[in-house]
């Protein structure tokens, strides 16, 4: 038993999205719903893991205002009839692993039926951020529940305090405006792995199981050095982790990394999922591929014309 995803999608920004996380969330959650043939009033949950957005807001939540675009249940909800709940979670690139999770115990309750996942990034703009890293993305996943034997497996989580001498992203105010700066270690890719290493470990231990039963190794962050220093660790060539092709994708780059592993993907695939972030957190879970249940993926440009 466990949640299965139904459905993923990637969108990138156009020329006019690349400064909104919003319009990206948005533009991923449609297309992600429409290829499913779900309406957006069949939603249940809304979760929504993306960090960086238009103009550093920070209230609202980014889920409700996602919610409200989609046309997923905008109104309040009416005593005895079927609503929408929605909330943001703020785990960097771990907020994908951590909304999973969440779904899952939402919909193992059975409260729900079907719950969508949305993860987007933009450079907030307008002289509000200096050197953004990431890329302009947005990425969801749309599931729901099976009672067989397949789906998510339960999520181990590590955390090995660094005081964020890893990565660190502050907001301060300069000349009457909040601008958001970043800053990484050069060990970052190397703290990455060893916490990454060290919760698939524990992750395969609770399983009872060894990487040779692992099909698939998806994982989050992009970056090649991040890649290449968790497949030394493991014991594997690189080409045995996917990432997502962009390395520059953060909150997405699960979502999107699962899109690119997706041609691998058959019926009782085996897939270990693993995502590490500033803290360090490091978070790893197994997903089994249920029969006639694969996951659709797709991609597209939202806008007009890439950047």
């Amino acid at each position: 038993m466990g949640t299965i995803i139904e459905q993923l999608y990637v969108t990138r920004a156009g020329w006019l999205s690349r400064h909104s996380a919003l319009h990206l969330a948005v533009a991923a959650a449609k297309s992600c719903l429409e290829q499913a043939d779900c309406r957006p009033d069949e939603l249940d949950l809304l979760l929504n893991a993306g960090l960086y957005r238009d103009r550093n807001l920070g209230e609202p939540a980014l889920a409700a205002m996602i919610q409200d675009d989609i046309g997923a249940h905008p109104e309040d909800p009416h005593t005895g009839e079927h609503g929408t709940f929605s909330f943001d979670i703020a785990n960097g690139t771990c907020g994908v692993l951590t909304a999973l999770q969440i779904v899952d115990g939402f919909l193992r309750s059975h409260v729900i039926e079907r719950a969508l996942v949305v993860a987007s990034d933009a450079d907030p703009g307008h002289r509000l951020s200096e050197r953004f890293p990431f890329s302009a993305v947005g990425g969801a996943a749309l599931c729901r529940w099976t009672d067989d034997e397949y789906g998510l497996g339960p999520v181990q989580w590590l955390n090995n305090f660094d005081g964020g001498d890893s990565f660190r992203a502050t907001v301060s105010q300069s000349e009457n405006r909040n601008i958001l700066r970043f800053n990484e270690s050069d060990s970052l890719d190397d703290d990455y792995a060893a916490a990454g290493y060290e919760v698939v470990a524990a992750c395969l231990q609770q399983a009872e199981l060894d990487l040779a039963a692992v099909d698939s190794i998806v994982a989050a962050p992009a970056c090649p050095g991040f890649r290449s220093a968790l497949a030394t660790k493991l014991g594997i060539p690189s080409s045995g982790v996917t990432v997502a092709e962009d390395e520059h994708i953060h909150t997405a780059a699960l979502i999107a990394g699962l899109e690119r592993d997706e041609p691998r993907r058959s019926a009782g695939t085996r897939i270990i999922l693993v995502t590490v972030g500033a803290g360090v957190t490091a978070g790893a879970a197994l997903y089994n591929v249920p029969p006639n249940h694969e996951a659709h993926t797709a991609t597209g440009l939202d806008g007009a014309g890439s950047e």
